[in-house]
């Protein structure tokens, strides 16, 4: 399940609560619905990825990221083929519920982030080894639960919301500019081009701090018809400055805590958005 990356799901829906709170409105069974979805979503992808790259012949034992299931023989193939259908369909079944309050337009929405959450390994592109997975990371972790949360708890979606889906979803992208950065050489062996692999580590380390800086400004303006105070953003730039700064000095097996740290980071700032949500909705 990769849980250490699992809380950049959560802090999709978390951050849309939080403005729909902000707006005066909240709707918890939806909220819980579309946070399910989002960890289930996500949790599909990762089975996926151990499968296909598996597959594929992308991960070898003892590998430098963390253990791999598949690879290392703690799951037969077919078990984790197995394991990512069911939960893609357990996902799609709750999704499914959310035409009650959405309308069936939100099926064409759920199905693409199906086939998104397959196409980051799979298909005849897979997103991941063509230097477009921190695309597909903000658009389906950022843009695409916190704009559809919101549309879900308010029935409209505003531009402030796109803009904080977008900076949300860049945070989110570096959790696998992290992952990519560490894989680098192992991916290069096996073919795949990465962002890190196409143009290099100062590139990666370069993007994961760009990233950061832009999502700043972004949360500042989408929160500004909020009265959000806006000093509490700078968290997320001194944040990724931070883990920036010791990412480049570190290598191989020592970067695995910087995936957790990054996600956790996203998971910070939902929370804080979510807090200042509650506050004016109950306050």
């Amino acid at each position: 399940m990769r849980l250490r990356t699992l809380p950049v799901s959560v802090a999709g829906v978390l951050t849309a609560v939080g403005m729909a709170m902000a707006a005066g409105k909240f709707r918890w069974l939806t909220a819980v619905i579309c946070l399910l979805f989002a960890v289930l979503a996500q949790i599909a992808s990762n089975f996926g990825n151990e499968y296909f790259d598996f597959r594929d012949g992308l991960d070898k034992k003892g590998r430098v990221g963390p253990r791999r299931g598949v690879t290392e023989g703690d799951i037969t193939p077919r078990g984790m083929l197995f394991a990512t259908i069911a939960t893609l369909a357990v996902a799609s079944l709750l999704g499914l519920t959310l035409i009650i309050w959405g309308g069936w337009w939100l099926v064409a929405a759920g199905v693409a982030i199906v086939l998104g959450a397959l196409a980051y390994s799979a298909g005849p592109y897979p997103l991941s080894r063509h230097g477009w997975g921190e695309v597909a990371v903000v658009l389906f972790f950022g843009v695409a639960p916190v704009t559809l949360t919101y549309y879900l708890q308010t029935g409209g979606c505003t531009w402030q919301v796109w803009l904080a889906s977008i900076a949300m979803g860049l945070l989110g992208a570096n959790v696998l500019v992290v992952n990519n950065y560490r894989d680098m050489e192992e991916d290069r062996a096996v073919g795949k081009k990465t962002l890190a692999v196409r143009f290099g580590e100062r590139f990666a380390t370069g993007l994961y701090i760009t990233d950061g800086i832009i999502a700043w400004p972004l949360l500042n303006v989408a929160w500004h018809d909020y009265d959000w105070p806006s000093d509490l953003s700078i968290f997320v730039v001194l944040g990724t400055a931070m883990l920036y700064n010791q990412l480049k000095r570190t290598t191989g097996r020592a970067l695995n805590p910087y995936l957790g740290k990054t996600s956790m980071l996203m998971f910070a700032t939902s929370l804080i958005i979510l807090g200042y949500g509650i506050a004016v909705y109950f306050f």
